[in-house]
């Protein structure tokens, strides 16, 4: 057993069973992301469209590619045709511009709505406030599937407990938002008990990142 697929077990030990596991890939090798492949897993974070674009065409075609990085909307039309789910959808402007591409490929993407529960102002995200307002409705070929959050970069719990509980009160609101995107390695078993139904793990699967 390769050391990648050794994390990826350690892992999957502590997950309860309906949370969903999405390998974060990012900057890391095709080689690398076979390894976890081979390892059983399907779902890979990438946060580059040119990388994920690049990788897209190497790699095995039941991948399911997530896209969890911030997303510019000239960027949107390399991505809409194969893209499993964006995590990363945090204006309406850019809900306006993936909808308009699947619209014209006549494909409906599966998107999370990204929730801005940490405190920090270099986030990014609906405030959750504006979450309750938006009309799903408007955007046809958009298939909104639940909710993403990052908590505040601290090492206080209190904190982060805060900030995924917010997002799962909120996903209540909703019968719509099933998934519930949140943690990653520092903090996924936090999220988990705070009712984190996918988590967002890389460090703790592919080691340091290799920029």
């Amino acid at each position: 057993m390769s050391e990648i697929a050794q994390h990826i077990a350690a892992i999957r030990a502590t997950l309860p069973q309906g949370v969903q596991l999405v390998c974060v890939s990012k900057f890391h090798p095709a080689a690398a992301i076979m390894e976890a492949y081979e390892a059983g897993e399907r779902d890979f974070g990438e946060s580059r469209v040119q990388e994920l674009c690049a990788k897209q065409t190497m790699l095995p075609k039941d991948i399911r590619w997530h896209f969890i990085g911030h997303l510019q909307t000239n960027k949107v039309r390399q991505i809409v045709p194969f893209v499993y789910l964006i995590h990363s959808v945090d204006s309406l402007h850019l809900m306006q511009s993936v909808n308009a591409e699947a619209a014209r490929i006549q494909r409906v993407v599966n998107i999370l709505l990204e929730v801005h529960t940490a405190d920090e102002t270099t986030k990014s995200g609906f405030l959750p406030d504006e979450i309750k307002q938006i009309e799903l409705e408007q955007f046809p070929n958009l298939h909104v599937c639940g909710l993403m959050t990052m908590a505040t970069n601290t090492d206080d719990p209190n904190e982060i407990h805060r900030c995924f509980r917010l997002l799962n009160n909120l996903a209540d609101c909703n019968e719509q938002f099933v998934i519930r995107s949140m943690g990653m390695s520092d903090d996924y078993l936090l999220a988990i008990q705070d009712g984190a139904n996918m988590i967002r793990i890389g460090t703790d699967i592919f080691g340091a990142r290799q920029y």
